[in-house]
């Protein structure tokens, strides 16, 4: 089952290197240690290589040595885009450029007035489109929607090396006080932002083909997606070349009184980022894999 163990992979001691290695060596010297980070989690992370293996061989069909050759690369590319969004947290967002496609989607539901639900996932590297929302909308505020603590943590961290973050987090409790965020952020006409693609044992889960095997998706984002009656974005940021990013927004199908409609839309979406840009799936646990 597509179960996660509630902590992402880049970790805060992960970002306090590589904030090290960027103020002290520059971004590019960065990238290149970064080689021989990739490469030590190639041969002693065993337990996430042979996870996102079964993604290359078995899910997109690729050949044994291929298969080697994109796990090396996936690490690669995923250190990269934590040393992308320390640089630009800290005052080098100048040093890359930005693309969007479909951002005329957000305008619109801005133009609403009652905010909206963005469903990301864990491709490319979302986390830094908040530093370039500026750039069209400067009132537009994302209330980011968490399980896991240690974000926030970085998010403060990031935040004390030079850019304050105009994000806002909104963690998932127990005792569901997380709605009257939902209500809240609703309210003031800003985004409630979640990834559909990681869900915790024991939390409410959809099944549905992807590709070519049955996988399980967190309930949560798409019933919130068909409850709460404002417009649904799928939106990702994929690292095109070194220095060059592009934002996708595209607007999901839904359907008020069935949460499968739009998991079936997120589905086709993913499916789509992942042929393009099938480096940038960082989900290093199996995703397929049955109880």
């Amino acid at each position: 089952m597509a179960e996660w163990s509630g902590q992402s992979k880049g970790s805060l001691l992960g970002y306090r290197i590589f904030a090290f290695s960027i103020r002290k060596l520059g971004l590019r010297f960065s990238y290149f240690i970064l080689y021989f980070v990739a490469l030590y989690y190639f041969f002693f992370s065993w337990k996430s290589s042979k996870s996102i293996s079964k993604y290359f061989r078995d899910r997109l069909e690729y050949s044994r040595f291929k298969t080697l050759i994109s796990i090396y690369k996936s690490y690669y590319v995923f250190g990269q885009t934590l040393i992308d969004r320390i640089a630009i947290s800290s005052g080098m967002k100048d040093k890359f450029t930005y693309e969007f496609d479909g951002v005329e989607k957000i305008r619109e539901t801005l133009e609403k007035g009652n905010g909206g639900v963005l469903i990301s996932a864990h491709i490319g590297n979302f986390e830094i489109s908040e530093y370039f929302f500026d750039d069209f909308d400067e009132d537009m505020y994302i209330n980011l929607v968490t399980t896991d603590l240690e974000r926030k943590k970085i998010k403060n961290y990031l935040e004390g090396l030079s850019i304050k973050s105009r994000a806002k987090y909104i963690l998932i409790k127990d005792d569901m006080s997380h709605i009257f965020g939902f209500n809240k952020a609703l309210s003031e006409n800003e985004f409630i932002c979640m990834t559909g693609d990681r869900y915790v044992d024991g939390s409410k889960f959809l099944e549905i083909d992807f590709l070519g095997e049955s996988a399980r998706f967190p309930a949560g984002p798409f019933l919130i997606g068909s409850k709460l009656k404002v417009p649904v974005l799928f939106v990702y940021v994929m690292k095109e070349s070194t220095f060059h990013y592009h934002l996708y927004a595209r607007e999901g199908e839904v359907d008020y009184k069935n949460e499968r409609i739009v998991l079936e839309s997120y589905r086709d979406n993913i499916t789509s980022m992942i042929e393009k840009y099938p480096l940038q799936w960082f989900n290093y646990f199996d995703f397929w894999s049955k109880p």
